[in-house]
Parts: structure tokens; C-alpha cells; sequence
């Protein structure tokens, strides 16, 4: 008889519709009653999970494409993104990482061979300046991490972002002392100046001066060992991008910014020495080093001829044999014609 009686399943838009008006709910925070509002955020979380359940199937049944594009469409239509995203932080756990899953989803379907998602985003960017703040707390950084992770997959988001002020406020964000966070932040960092090359190297190239400064005195040279790894891997994938290279040469062209790489050869983790070198290499293979550079590399071309010829990884590697002995064949066959210009430079790398 049980069967009888069972109420009938929700549609999308439906499904919808009562999310948002708990959501107003919610953020409003007008209840006075305890257990009434629990009772209220309760219901939000069960049907958030109904969301999960529509974009994602049930573990027995595939989602249906036609219920996922009703869902997104209305979705973003009655701006429920917005609400949500507001509303994070008066939900437990559990139903942040339902959220953030619908949240994942809604992003990457199309309707009509439309990114709904990347549309809304494009008239709401805004939203970034709820989720980046989220770093400084605690509570909701995860999560906000996560979601503002999944919004720069569209480009016009990634611009809005890299064009404001919010990147120089990710050097902060990296150094958190709670290693989660920092390393949620450190991902957030790393997407923003990998995903979109064209959007990367213009930002780099406008903000050059800046951006580098801050890179190299806050993350290259950190007394945090994660902070200095992560940053001199990233500082490799930038350069050694194509669509960098004008970025390339002028970064290879600082001999400021090739003493930083030097001194992180005498770094006490083998990881961040061999990184440093897959940067240091760019120094050497420029054909247009600038006098200064050329100076310092002839002074200290034993050093690092010696450093070099000791400088083996665990695993054998024949691109990183290959580079190194390009690199030592290079550095051997310096000449200098101003030897009183090469001893007036010296570096710091230990012999």
C-alpha cells in the first residue's frame, strides 16, 4: 500500500525553484526560531543532493541530457548560482561538497551548444569578488577555492581575475600558514597562469615589472620550503611556455633574476635544485645574454662547471643528462674580452 502513496519526484525546474526559496530563506537569517531554521537548512540540503542526483545519475540510471539542461537552464536563469554561493558558509560540510559538485557540473553542460555557465559568468563577475576573499577565511576557503577554480575554466572569467586586484593579494593568499589553504590557493594560482596561454601572456607582458617582483622576493626566495618548490616548478611551466617567450627573454635577460636561480642550487632539497636548473638552462641557452650576465657566468664558470659535473638526479633521466651537458658545454666555452668587467661580478653559489 506503501507504493500508493508515494509522492510524486520532483521536476528539475521544480527542484529549482524550491532550492532558490530556501536559499532566500537562508540568507535573509530573519528566523528566530532554532529549530525551525534547522529544519529549514535541513530541506536545503536534501534537495541540493536531488540537484547532485540529476546532473549526476543515481549510481543505477544515467542522467538524463534533457533533465540536466532544464536544470541548468533554470538554474541560471533565477540566479541561484548567486544565492548559493552566498550562502556556503551557513551550510555543513557535507552539503558544501554537494554544492561544490553541482556547482562543477553546471559549469561544463551545454544547452543548445552554449555554455550557459560561461554566459552568467560573463554578466556576473562580481561573483569572484565573493569567492577569492574566501582564502583569508578559514572556514569556507576550500570550498570558495574550489568553485572559483571551477569558473577560470572560462576565459572572460580568467581575464577579470588576472586584471584585478585580486592576484596581488594571491602572494598573501600562498603564504597562509594552514597548509591546506595555501596549497588551495597555490592550485587557484597555478590555473590562473596556465589554463588560457593567450590571456596568460598578455596579462604577464602588461604586468611584468610587478607581477615578477613580487614572484621572486615572495615566493623564489620564501623561507618555506613548499612555497619555494611550487613557485620555481610554476616560474618553469610560465617560461617554457610558447606563448611566453617574449616573457622568456626578458626574464632570462635579469641577471637579478638568474642570482635568485643560482642561489636556489644551494637549496637543501634536491627537487627545487633540479627545477632551478630547468630555469637556469633558459640563461645559458639565451644567445643574447646582456654583458652583465655574461660576466658573472666567466667569473664563476668553475664553480658551476664543478657544481654541474656533481649534479646527478635518482632516476635516470637522458633529457635531464642531455640538457645539463648542453648547459656545462656552454658555460666551458665562455670568453670574455673585458676580464676586469668579469671580476668586478661575482655570484653566491657555493663551489
Amino acid at each position: 500500500m506503501k507504493g500508493l502513496f508515494k509522492s510524486k519526484p520532483k521536476t528539475p525546474v521544480e527542484l529549482v525553484q524550491l532550492t532558490r526559496e530556501l536559499l532566500i530563506y537562508v540568507d535573509k537569517n530573519t528566523e528566530v526560531r532554532e529549530r525551525k531554521r534547522e529544519e529549514k537548512i535541513s530541506e536545503l540540503s536534501k534537495l541540493i543532493l536531488e540537484l547532485r542526483t540529476v546532473l549526476f545519475g543515481n549510481g543505477q540510471n544515467e542522467p538524463s541530457s534533457d533533465a540536466c539542461a532544464q536544470l541548468t537552464q533554470e538554474f541560471f536563469k533565477q540566479d541561484v548560482f548567486r544565492l548559493l554561493i552566498i550562502s556556503l558558509p551557513k551550510l555543513d560540510l557535507g552539503t558544501r561538497q554537494n554544492a561544490t559538485h553541482v556547482i562543477a557540473n553546471l559549469q561544463r553542460q551545454r544547452v543548445n551548444c552554449r555554455f550557459i555557465a560561461s554566459e552568467f559568468m560573463e554578466n556576473n563577475l562580481d561573483i569572484m569578488d565573493i569567492l577569492l576573499p574566501g582564502y583569508a577565511n578559514g572556514d569556507i576557503a576550500l570550498t570558495y577555492g574550489a568553485i572559483s577554480r571551477e569558473c577560470i575554466r572560462h576565459q572572460t572569467v580568467a581575464r577579470y581575475v588576472l586584471e584585478s586586484e585580486h592576484m596581488k593579494k594571491f602572494f598573501s593568499y600562498i603564504q597562509i600558514p594552514n597548509f591546506d589553504i595555501s596549497s588551495d590557493a597555490q592550485a587557484t594560482f597555478k590555473e590562473l597562469l596556465t589554463r588560457h596561454k593567450s590571456t596568460v601572456a598578455q596579462f604577464l607582458s602588461k604586468n611584468y615589472d610587478w607581477f615578477f617582483q613580487e614572484y621572486n622576493s615572495q615566493l623564489l626566495e620564501s623561507t618555506n620550503y613548499i612555497t619555494r618548490r611550487h613557485a620555481v616548478k610554476l616560474l618553469g611551466d610560465m617560461l617554457l611556455e610558447r606563448s611566453n617567450s617574449a616573457v622568456m627573454v626578458r626574464y632570462v635577460s635579469s641577471l637579478d633574476n638568474m642570482r635568485i636561480l643560482m642561489n636556489l642550487f644551494r637549496d637543501s632539497k634536491k627537487t627545487i635544485q633540479v627545477d632551478a636548473f630547468h630555469v637556469f638552462k633558459l640563461f645559458i641557452a639565451n644567445q643574447s645574454k646582456p654583458p652583465e650576465i655574461v660576466s658573472v657566468l666567466f667569473t664563476n664558470k668553475s664553480k658551476l662547471l664543478r657544481f654541474l659535473s656533481d649534479f646527478t638526479i635518482d632516476k635516470g633521466d637522458e633529457q635531464f643528462e642531455a640538457d645539463k651537458a648542453e648547459v656545462i658545454r656552454e658555460i666551458a666555452s665562455l670568453e670574455i674580452r673585458d676580464q676586469s668587467c668579469a671580476e668586478s661580478e661575482d655570484s653566491e653559489i657555493e663551489p
